[in-house]
């Protein structure tokens, strides 16, 4: 089991702007397994962090975390589709914890899951001491420290696991981590291949045997570099080069010829004014600019 939390914080002093500082523990041995600083404690932190335990460690058991906006649903709105399945969807970071077979865990309190809290007093004590002292005073400087304040920290604090058998689990060959821990959105392709999804146009070009893809339900992937991929069926079918990452939202939307309202993930950073440039997918997944009237 792993705890993982975000602490913002004035980490590089008072006469700095604080931002937060992401991190994950393993519970068995106190070792800290993931460290990184970023502006805002959000979901592609979240992502990021569990990309780096999962590559520098394997795939834990279960994770130990809190009811934040990006790990929790904190919303009462209820699909028919949720009360039929008697639950309701996960955030997208929690989707992509059970995908891959991460039981996640939800503290009630604060004093729940009191290691990684107090792994972050810690932090504030020490890293912030070494930050000052090595006259590190932004984020991309203290990620660079980070991996050294890593290695001795657990050297000094951390301790042997109580069962010798390990829990960690070693990713597949065939599993597609950068698709997993990605956000994911659908769109249909419209008559002219192309997809139009909140301020972006994404041109999909023809399948085998030049099949056009018109018509279909596609699922859209932004990857944590803020490029993105279109799949059918499990296969890609486009690219497209980086877009701006923000936090998506749930937006509630009514089904033609219903009364049932249903939700979906929405691009929050997709709102474009008139006037304003956007991204545009050409042949092959180039990305040339269009200007939107």
């Amino acid at each position: 089991m792993i705890l993982w939390d975000g602490s913002p914080h004035h980490w590089f002093g008072r006469e700095h702007d604080p931002c937060c500082a992401m991190a994950a523990i393993d519970d068995a041995t106190g070792k800290i397994v993931g460290l990184f600083f970023v502006e805002a404690e959000c979901s592609w932190a979240y992502f990021e962090l569990l990309r780096r335990v999962v590559s520098d460690h394997g795939i834990p058991a279960c994770i130990y975390q809190d009811r934040h906006s990006s790990l929790s649903r904190n919303d009462e709105f209820w699909s028919i589709d949720e009360e039929l399945a008697g639950r309701q969807d996960p955030t997208q970071v929690t989707a992509a914890v059970e995908a891959l077979g991460i039981e996640p865990i939800f503290a009630r309190s604060p004093q729940a899951k009191g290691r990684v809290e107090r792994l972050y007093k810690t932090l504030q004590d020490r890293l912030c001491a070494m930050l000052k002292f090595l006259g590190i005073e932004d984020i991309a400087s203290a990620n660079e420290y980070v991996p050294t304040f890593m290695q001795e920290f657990n050297e000094k604090f951390g301790v042997p696991a109580g069962d010798i058998h390990k829990a960690w689990r070693k990713p597949k060959p065939w599993l597609d981590l950068a698709r997993i821990l990605s956000f994911k959105y659908e769109a249909t392709v419209a008559n002219d291949n192309a997809i139009r999804y909140e301020g972006i146009v994404i041109d999909v070009p023809p399948g085998p045997n030049k099949r056009s893809y018109a018509g279909i339900r596609a699922e859209l992937r932004q990857l944590l570099d803020g490029s993105w991929r279109v799949y059918y069926k499990d296969k890609l079918i486009a690219t497209a080069q980086a877009t701006e990452v923000a936090e998506p939202f749930r937006a509630k939307r009514k089904r033609k010829g219903t009364r049932a309202v249903d939700a979906a993930w929405v691009y929050r950073a997709s709102s474009v004014a008139p006037g304003r440039s956007v991204k545009r997918a050409g042949p092959g997944g180039r990305i040339g600019a269009t200007r939107i009237a």
